[in-house]
């Protein structure tokens, strides 16, 4: 659904930027949000601002992309007009790297829902992705 591809785009571009206030402007105002590391940030405000934290300093220069060629391609599933669960991959790539390392391709897992607007991400969690 393009609509909900764009959310995800704009996520992306605005993490490449090292914008906090974009990153966290695509997701809802009481947004649940599960790290890798298993923490669980609430709401859109703690989001932001634990980003900017994280754009100034570990993840400066860090760029998401769609990582290795292991990773998948992004699930849409529909459970309603109004709402739906992405299932996405992708990578990083640190500075002074010209690609993503698979041991850093990470799955997340989202529930996004229709605003006035467009769609939001109101739950997402981020997994580093395991090959059995």
């Amino acid at each position: 659904m393009p609509e909900i591809n764009e959310t995800f785009q704009r996520l992306v571009e605005a993490w490449n930027n090292g914008d906090a206030t974009a990153y966290a402007a695509q997701f809802t105002e009481d947004v649940d949000y599960v790290t890798f590391h298993g923490m669980h940030i609430r709401g859109r405000a703690e989001l932001e601002s634990g980003h900017a934290k994280l754009f100034a300093g570990p993840l400066k220069g860090v760029k998401l992309g769609g990582g290795s060629a292991e990773a998948a391609p992004p699930s849409v599933k529909l459970l309603g007009p109004d709402v739906a669960v992405v299932v996405n991959s992708g990578g990083s790539t640190l500075p002074g790297e010209d690609a993503p390392a698979p041991e850093r391709d990470s799955v997340t897992t989202a529930v996004v829902v229709r605003t006035e607007d467009r769609w939001l991400i109101s739950a997402f969690q981020v997994t580093r992705r395991q090959v059995f």
